[in-house]
């Protein structure tokens, strides 16, 4: 853990941190170099991680190929005639976008685009509409597809990949709604317009453009939810009806832009995979030297009360949040944590996946390390400071809604339990 620190200050890349400390542990208690080299391999060798790429490569196509503004335009059918309509759009095509694409950075560089320039042009603050296209952003994390959430999964041991999809839903559509209200109420002080009314034939018009879209979400949960196909197998048919919508019904892009699809999805997931495999073999020695174990019996000498444990649970992540991108966080504290929370505390694997999925998804848009925010404030050309207070009305809200899910497992549950049962 000291060497990863240190070669994190030292801004190495986190795939290398890893897989550095990991060599130099492994070499300080002679262990095999070859043992570290197997569990790399290990690591990415599972038929669950197959549904990263299908996904990453969905999200591009749907990214590129004008879904974005067909979402966003729907938004403004459905929400944008209140106060502040157009920073309700935001909070709502994030909320769809985010249902495709999977990933807060792809949603902001996608709707930001589009959306950002669009509110200051009708006179929102620069820095607001930066802060609510950030911080809607994190919906995508939360509300299915989720590529974190496989990973999750992978990390936690073979968590049911559809019951966790499932659990996303209720809590990201809260922080959604969360951030709705919060928006509202710092238009209608602010005086910020109102967007125009639909009619019937246009609202219509706008539906059907943006249905067929949406249907990549209704496609990969309805195959998860009905038993048709697995999670996996999902994503593979996400990317195919991806590719049909894009290219022959669409045709926004001309079909040599797959070439460009095909080279950032074959980037996105180098960085994916090799972290997985460094992490893998990080989290095999941490294992051997019982550091999880002794994490637990810390944390339980703490304090018993299993109230006071889970905020201090939740208090850590918000502050590894702040200074670690998600994914390396997932396969880091996931065999830390996974034995206090789900062995100790009893709480469901699938429960402890989404608290995980927010407190990360907050880090998402928090300086220092804040990805979505990095995006968001490039797009806008903001600087970072001006954006984050801009944000602490949000982070308020988000923080809340964590709360909720984490002493409400109901919130979490209710559809996994209704829908898949015993999964």
């Amino acid at each position: 853990m000291g060497g990863f620190t240190l070669l994190m200050v030292l801004r190495v890349p986190i795939t290398f941190s890893l897989a550095l400390a990991s060599i130099a542990t492994a070499t300080y208690l002679n262990i095999p170099l070859m043992a570290i080299v197997q569990q790399m391999v290990q690591g990415v060798k599972s038929f669950s991680l197959l549904a990263i790429p299908f996904f990453i490569i969905a999200g591009e196509m749907m990214g590129q190929g004008g879904i974005a503004e067909k979402l966003i335009n729907l938004a403004n059918v459905l929400v944008g005639r209140v106060r502040g309509g157009l920073a309700m759009v935001n909070v709502f095509d994030s909320m769809f976008f985010g249902g495709i694409s999977g990933s807060a950075v792809a949603d902001v560089a996608s709707t930001g685009t589009i959306i950002i320039p669009l509110m200051n042009k009708k006179g929102y603050d620069e820095d607001f509409s930066v802060a609510i296209t950030v911080t809607s952003s994190t919906q995508g994390v939360i509300i299915p597809p989720s590529h974190n959430m496989i990973i999750y999964s992978v990390a936690a041991g073979g968590v049911s990949v559809g019951r966790l999809f499932l659990a996303g839903y209720v809590p990201g559509m809260m922080i959604g709604f969360s951030l709705a209200i919060m928006t509202y109420i710092i238009s209608v002080k602010r005086n910020y317009p109102k967007e125009r009314k639909y009619s019937l034939k246009e609202s219509l018009r706008i539906l059907g453009d943006a249905f067929l879209g949406l249907m990549t979400a209704v496609i990969i949960m309805g195959g998860v939810i009905t038993g048709i196909f697995t999670a996996t197998e999902s994503a593979a048919v996400a990317a195919i009806y991806a590719f049909i919508i894009t290219f022959f019904v669409y045709k926004e892009i001309p079909l040599k832009a797959f070439k460009s699809i095909l080279y950032n999805t074959l980037k996105t997931l180098t960085m994916v995979m090799t972290l997985i495999a460094s992490a893998s073999a990080f989290s095999w020695l941490m294992a051997y030297l019982r550091i999880p174990a002794q994490a637990t019996e810390f944390l339980i000498s703490v304090t018993d009360n299993k109230i006071l444990l889970l905020l201090l649970i939740n208090v850590l992540l918000l502050l590894l949040g702040m200074i670690m991108d998600m994914a390396p966080l997932i396969l880091i504290v996931t065999p830390i944590l996974y034995p206090v929370v789900v062995t100790k505390l009893g709480l469901s694997p699938i429960h402890f996946g989404i608290i995980l999925m927010i407190n990360l998804a907050i880090g998402l848009c928090t300086p220092p390390v804040g990805s979505a925010l990095f995006v968001g404030c490039a797009i806008g050309k903001v600087s970072i400071e001006k954006a984050t207070k801009a944000m602490l009305p949000y982070y308020l809200a988000m923080v809340v809604v964590l709360f909720l899910v984490t002493y409400v497992p109901q919130i979490t549950m209710f559809l996994p339990n209704l829908l898949m049962p015993g999964g």
